[in-house]
């Protein structure tokens, strides 16, 4: 009786699956990006960073909307609202919370996952394309961060906002009307404040989950990288599956549950016990409503746009008639963009940082470095030490880029494996 009421549910998901099927491919989508993908079976640390990120992205979204039911966008009630949702909403401290040190942790994930593209040369043919569409993802999630940034409407969000709209009037002819333009008034004000509401909240997370759907669909196309930078369709067996692949579905979901276990062990660790993280998460200016009278001691942007910040403040002499403001403007900006171009940099025969020579290999950890010392200097005072500094480590990050032709090219390498290895 227990079998035939068993065969009979087993008959009943099978038909509703089959009517299913015949007006919408889920079946076949299942098996295309899950069951029947096959992915590098050499995966390791580093390639947990893409799901994490497609979580955190989840989790802003969710957190976001439920948000917006209790934020007022008014230069009256803003502050006062989020005080609202921290004090007397039921929970709305923990969503407060989790939205703001998610997008923390999604500029943490995120860094990760470009890291691995730079060992792995994960942005090689044939993978450009899927490259380019991670750059405008990062873009996008960059704009959304500085957008969601003045929401709070607090004392540093005001004075960040405002020095960073203040850029744009370092272009010339048009920069005074540029500036004007973007904030709506002589000053940041109510009308900015709505219009970064309407982007932070529509536009870019549109935007995003429109880049973030095909850059899945450019990824399952073209295939996985993997540490060793081998194309496992070029080697296949008579059935036609990778050799060296093994099915998404179960063996990478379990791999990215475990990853999504242990990450929100620390996610949930700095949410309850340290969600401010001393100031660099949730700056302390920003308990203190917006005043346009009270300059905080010394504006900084959150940490994941400090190196960038470093740079920017790094340009302190004018050039070709145009001042040093204007350069900021454009190293900054230039910063952002010139890993797009990487696919076309990288001149080594080989993709993998293991095969790579002792030139990628050092220019690599420069990189890093530099990058990492200026993600401070952007925290601290524009002190002439730490301009220098700022300088030096401006030229090391574009240096990587800049001279990439050269050293992939004059390196010794090693031979790849014709096969993935463990």
């Amino acid at each position: 009786m227990q079998q035939t009421n068993s065969e009979s549910k087993q008959g009943s998901l099978a038909n509703a699956m089959s009517w299913l099927d015949a007006r919408f491919p889920a079946t076949e989508t299942f098996e295309y990006h899950m069951s029947k993908y096959y992915a590098p079976k050499n995966f390791n640390f580093f390639y947990y960073f893409g799901w994490l990120a497609t979580f955190v992205l989840v989790n802003q979204l969710v957190t976001g909307i439920w948000l917006t039911m209790n934020y007022v966008p008014s230069g009256d009630a803003a502050f006062a609202s989020v005080e609202y949702i921290m004090r007397d909403v039921e929970f709305g401290w923990l969503i407060r919370y989790l939205h703001s040190t998610g997008a923390s942790a999604f500029f943490v994930v995120v860094f990760l996952h470009m890291y691995r593209a730079l060992m792995y040369g994960s942005y090689r043919g044939p993978r450009e394309l899927l490259w380019l569409i991670g750059m405008a993802i990062f873009i996008a999630l960059m704009a959304e961060g500085f957008f969601g940034y003045l929401l709070p409407w607090g004392n540093m969000s005001y004075w960040g906002a405002q020095v960073i709209v203040s850029l744009a009037g370092a272009i010339p002819y048009v920069g005074a009307d540029l500036m004007e333009w973007v904030r709506g008034d002589f000053l940041m004000s109510e009308v900015a404040l709505n219009r970064f509401f309407a982007l932070h909240v529509v536009a870019l997370p549109i935007v995003l989950l429109g880049l973030v759907f095909v850059h899945f669909v450019a990824l399952h196309h073209v295939g996985s990288n993997n540490p060793d930078g081998i194309e496992i369709k070029k080697n296949k067996d008579e059935n036609g599956v990778p050799v060296d692949g093994i099915p998404f579905h179960p063996y990478y979901t379990v791999h990215d549950i475990h990853a999504t276990v242990v990450f929100l062990f620390l996610f949930c660790a700095v949410v309850f016990f340290a969600p401010e993280m001393g100031g660099y998460f949730i700056e302390k200016p920003n308990f203190e409503v917006a005043n346009p009278l009270k300059t905080p001691e010394h504006i900084a942007p959150v940490w994941y746009y400090t190196p960038y910040y470093a740079m920017l403040r790094a340009a302190t002499f004018p050039l070709f008639g145009l001042d040093a403001k204007f350069w900021g403007l454009v190293t900054m900006a230039a910063a952002v963009i010139i890993p797009a171009a990487l696919p076309w940099l990288d001149r080594s025969p080989v993709k993998s940082m293991r095969y790579k020579g002792i030139l990628s290999k050092a220019a690599l950890g420069i990189f890093v470095v530099s990058f990492i010392i200026l993600g401070v200097l952007g925290v601290l005072p524009a002190e002439k030490e730490y301009t220098i500094l700022a300088q030096i480590c401006t030229m090391l990050y574009f240096a990587y880029f800049v001279l990439m032709p050269w050293y992939t090219r004059v390196e010794q390498t090693k031979p790849e494996p014709e096969r993935v290895t463990s």
